[in-house]
């Protein structure tokens, strides 16, 4: 199911219309106040050393190549949908703040995950170590590319929060809590992946709070509050924990199944990092030769995508996937925003969990 929610009417597809070309406008916005940012900051440490700006130049890079800005839409949908101004320079610099804090993560999860590529290139870790590699430089290669990407991830944190300090004040407490709920969610899946045991409830969890929230629940509350509507935050809430949880569902089946031309990230990191994703621990408990299949070597890939098949895992997850999808459309059904919103929210809910990349 991909097709979006058309309203009936001649006024209700024009409103529906303008509503997401308004989000489609700011998301332009952060786009331009991400790069705006890092050219300022460029300009003032070129003056200092020439070495100074190649954290910078990282973060630059992954900014001009482009993403989803999956977390700055749900901040601004539930920002519009709460009835903020859209003139508001506050709000873009929320948005622009939780795509920094997105490229963070992204950078530290490639050297969590070994990664090869971010968003088509190479990843910051494996591009400073190849650069180490190929001038001769002392030391071991491989630390220096991950000491450099550890480095640039915590430079986008720190210029995540200086971002945001310049979005209402309301938003900030809400902030602060994804922040460390996502540092958390981090710790709790590599230790999953280490322990590797079957347990569906655990990644369950694992994927809620490094992800759904993460994703959408809590940049939807960041909105409606930097609009002033904290009471919209329970709806949000139901609906962000189930879309978020699609979505992750959705990440889990691109990461087996997916083109990595098109997600632009490696593919199988999964398997080949021991993610206990619900895909796996499903598939596990139905068939225990698949952690074998992944722990052992020998095996490839494709050996553990056809033993996933043969489960019928995948089907199931899609099944969850609609589910939760109507779960967090249900709960929004009442809330108190104008319908264009609702509409809109549950377009955005059918674009994350049923997207190709």
């Amino acid at each position: 199911m991909t097709t979006e929610v058309i309203p009936r009417t001649a006024q209700g597809q024009e409103s529906a219309a303008l509503a997401r070309r308004t989000v489609e406008e700011l998301l332009q916005r952060v786009q331009e106040r991400l790069g705006s940012f890092l050219a300022a900051e460029r300009a003032r440490y070129a003056e200092v050393n020439e070495r100074a700006v190649v954290a910078i130049d990282a973060l630059s890079d992954l900014v001009e190549a482009g993403g989803k800005l999956v977390r700055p839409a749900f901040c601004l949908a539930g920002y519009l949908a709460a009835g903020g101004d859209p003139e508001d320079p506050g709000i873009v610099a929320a948005a622009a703040a939780l795509e920094m804090l997105h490229i963070s993560a992204l950078v530290h999860d490639d050297v969590l995950d070994d990664s090869r590529t971010r968003r088509g290139k190479p990843a910051v870790h494996l591009l400073h170590a190849t650069l180490h590699r190929s001038r001769g430089w002392q030391g071991e290669s491989r630390r220096f590319g991950e000491g450099v990407a550890l480095l640039v991830g915590d430079l986008a944190l720190v210029y995540s929060d200086e971002l945001m300090s310049h979005a209402p004040a309301t938003a900030r407490p809400e902030w602060h809590h994804l922040r460390s709920e996502v540092m958390i969610g981090q710790y709790m899946d590599v230790a999953a992946a280490a322990e590797f045991s079957v347990d569906p409830a655990l990644s369950r969890l694992i994927a809620l709070i490094k992800s759904g929230r993460y994703t959408i629940h809590r940049p939807l509350v960041v909105g409606a509050s930097a609009a002033g509507r904290a009471d919209l935050a329970p709806a949000l809430a139901e609906y962000g924990e189930a879309v978020g949880e699609a979505f992750q569902l959705r990440d889990d089946l691109l990461d087996a199944f997916g083109d990595s031309a098109q997600t632009g990230k490696t593919a199988g990191l999964d398997f080949s990092q021991h993610k206990m994703t619900l895909l796996l621990g499903w598939a596990m408990q139905r068939d225990a030769h698949i952690h074998g299949l992944i722990t052992e070597p020998g095996h490839t890939p494709d050996e553990v995508r056809g033993r996933l098949l043969d489960t019928g895992v995948p089907e199931d997850v899609e099944r969850h996937i609609a589910d939760l999808v109507d779960k967090g459309c249900a709960a929004i059904a009442d809330a108190p925003v104008d319908p264009v919103w609702r509409s809109e929210l549950t377009n955005m809910a059918l674009r994350v969990a049923y997207r190709n990349k």
